[in-house]
């Protein structure tokens, strides 16, 4: 991957003399297991691949309780929302609606466990309830059942309320998957509520967008003209990004999602791109040429007191913290010719490089600080076999693990919350304007497309 905007893109050229606009904020990963070298080369399995038996989960559709004209299109949303976000979540073996016993069981009292607990179910637990719509506003109950005890078998039960509409619906749903998750993940913190920032293309302006987790209610954010890179604060108060204007090339702009404007951001001159936020939310970490040569500078959220911690010929972008301690960065550098992956103690002390050769970019950083994700074409150059592809490495060993394989370009990782997923950029046949949002679960499986064709660069909320 050429470091900056797509090759044939308004900026291509300006991409030539600059590595990419683009850092990777990231979220908890799960532990992972090394394996000795295969294949000539170095693989690191995650703990999903183990072989480990998952809880087998049931979810019912909720039962109706009202008469209420939107009762049923917004149960509708409700039972499939909950549905896919448990299925999503790579923690459970969910058991398909057509293994399912018939009916809609919507309270303790109509549940018969051991019809769920049987074959074809064979469900260890079931999730069920009831929905109904009245005077406007949505009230759900639900409940959580051990399949399997038949004296004390419930495990929690929740209530819900709100005005009733489809996107209320969406979310109540997913509260409830993400409690279901908390109660039966073994400490796993649930995303269905986690959100989605990235670029969609509409003509020549880019704008910055949000979306749920699962790719819907997409709406956008900017209205700047261009912008991309967005990275979204930990406390999910403000996205910075990179903006590019008239008359002053990119520069670090900066949207108050609390106020729904944007805010300023002190800018000095230079060429400002990739902004990364420090877990504490309190430092930003971006690329600036300010003094002639992309270095990687930190400043104060406003872009004041703004210091530069490196100072290397060639140009070093894409900076991510390590979001665990706050006390090192990983980013991309081109001083020894095509860019590669190195890690530095924040003060830009204790540099090292991690990739060993190709073309790497866009880190994102394990909130544990033990692996980074990123993009890398390990065979770049004319005539070279493979492609661009996602990578995870685990800092201390350097070994990684290919995620994507023969699926065109695919570029811009970043971490879920509970660590378990990833989103990314892909192109199937390169094109920039044919890239799309996908996530899959962090051990490659589970591929599917979030967005249509022009999304690119996503980014997904620390919680």
């Amino acid at each position: 991957m050429q470091i900056g905007p797509r090759p044939g893109g308004p900026l291509a050229k300006q991409s030539r003399r600059l590595l990419a606009p683009i850092t990777l904020l990231a979220a908890f990963f799960a532990a992972l297991l090394i394996t000795p070298n295969l294949h000539a080369q170095d693989w690191v399995h995650l703990e999903t691949q183990t072989g480990a038996s998952k809880l087998r989960l049931a979810v019912a559709n909720f039962k109706p309780t009202s008469a209420d004209p939107g009762t049923l299109p917004d149960k509708t949303v409700f039972d499939s929302t909950l549905y896919a976000d448990l299925s999503n979540a790579g923690l459970f073996d969910i058991v398909s609606k057509d293994m399912a016993p018939q009916g809609t069981p919507g309270s303790q009292s109509e549940i018969h466990l051991a019809q769920w607990a049987g074959a074809p179910a064979n469900a260890a637990m079931v999730v069920f309830g009831n929905f109904a719509v009245n005077g406007g506003r949505i009230t759900v109950n639900g409940f959580l059942d051990d399949a399997k005890n038949t004296q004390y078998p419930q495990i929690f039960a929740r209530q819900y309320s709100d005005t009733a509409s489809e996107n209320n619906a969406r979310q109540i749903a997913h509260r409830f998957a993400d409690e279901i998750i908390a109660r039966l993940g073994g400490g796993t913190t649930g995303i269905a509520e986690t959100k989605i920032f990235y670029v969609q293309q509409r003509g020549q302006n880019k704008e910055i967008w949000e979306m749920d987790y699962d790719g819907a209610n997409a709406h956008q954010i900017t209205h700047v003209g261009y912008a991309i890179s967005p990275r979204v604060s930990p406390d999910n108060s403000r996205v910075a990004f990179s903006q590019l204007g008239k008359y002053s090339g990119f520069q670090i702009g900066m949207y108050s999602l609390l106020l729904n404007r944007t805010v300023n951001f002190a800018n000095v001159g230079g060429t400002n791109v990739s902004p990364a936020w420090s877990p504490n939310g309190q430092q930003l970490a971006f690329s600036s040429s300010r003094t002639g040569d992309p270095e990687i500078w930190v400043s104060d959220p406003q872009g004041l007191a703004a210091h530069r911690i490196t100072d290397f010929r060639g140009p070093d972008v894409s900076p991510t913290w390590n979001p665990k301690t706050g006390a090192q960065i990983a980013w991309i550098s081109g001083r020894t010719g095509l860019p590669q992956l190195y890690i530095m103690e924040a003060d830009g002390s204790g540099v090292q490089r991690l990739t060993d050769g190709g073309y790497a970019t866009s880190p994102s950083w394990s909130p544990n600080g033990q692996f980074i994700a990123f993009a890398w074409d390990r065979k770049y150059g004319p005539g070279a076999p493979g492609g661009q592809d996602i990578y995870v490495m685990e800092i201390a060993t350097k070994k990684w693990i290919q995620l994507t394989h023969d699926s065109g370009r695919c570029d811009f990782p970043s971490w879920s919350p509970d660590g378990m997923h990833l989103v990314y950029a892909n192109s199937p046949d390169g094109r920039a304007d044919h890239t799309r949002i996908m996530t899959m679960l962090a051990d490659g499986t589970q591929k599917r497309a979030l967005t249509g064709p022009g999304a690119d660069m996503p980014n997904w909320s620390w919680r």
